[in-house]
């Protein structure tokens, strides 16, 4: 099996990139977001996936170890397909989807093509309690010398951290920014920043700290 290869990019289209590795050239399918930071004609070095069926054989790539680790998670899940998981990876960064399991929030996948409200709901219920991180062996590596896994993983820490303690207190805030028009995903990340900055702070306060954060990106 396929796990890693090293070569320039010939080319780069809607959901593939072509990497030609010493002359030979591998179609390599890619999430938007990982597509987005090739260019032809540059070295780069992707994760591979390689995904065998009866009557194929296809490579899928991803630019950090987080992002393959979601891809090999989502799979999982009874209806999610790889050509699914690349259009929610397409929309969703590994960070994003770690706060969208955590907060329950089946909107934000259904913003990916081919995710229906049925899907996204049993796609939140069935991961709700899985904590993707990045594996031991690909832990200090960054292929491309891009933001590292272990600093995106960092945020995921601090977001379980903010759970701890009072989970309900976290929940009512929240929905209370709802209440008020905001997105879930955008009120769950504004509490749980309002909480690592104030631990003791009662609901009220999270909400009017997290107000404050949706001000100042204003």
């Amino acid at each position: 099996m396929i796990a890693k290869l090293r070569g320039i990019i010939d080319n780069v289209g809607e959901d593939y990139c072509v990497i030609d590795v010493g002359g030979v050239g591998y179609l390599v399918f890619a999430s938007a977001k990982t597509l987005s930071k090739l260019a032809v004609g540059a070295e780069t070095t992707l994760r591979i996936e390689t995904v065998v069926r009866e009557d194929s054989i296809s490579l899928f790539g991803f630019y950090d170890a987080w992002e393959k680790e979601w891809f090999n998670t989502l799979t999982k899940v009874q209806g999610v397909g790889a050509k699914v998981c690349l259009a929610i990876l397409s929309v969703l960064s590994p960070l994003q989807l770690a706060q969208a399991v955590s907060a329950q929030d089946k909107n934000s996948f259904t913003r990916a093509s081919g995710v229906g409200p049925k899907l996204a709901a049993r796609i939140v219920t069935e991961l709700k309690d899985k904590v993707v991180t990045v594996p031991t062996a690909d832990m200090g590596k960054d292929l491309n010398m891009e933001i590292s896994p272990q600093e995106e993983a960092a945020d995921v820490a601090d977001v379980i951290a903010a759970q701890q303690g009072d989970p309900n207190k976290l929940e009512d805030a929240i929905s209370a920014l709802v209440n008020l028009g905001y997105q879930r995903l955008e009120a769950y990340k504004a509490v749980n920043k309002a909480a690592l900055q104030a631990p003791d702070a009662d609901m009220a306060a999270l909400i009017k700290l997290a107000l404050k954060e949706f001000a100042s990106k204003d």
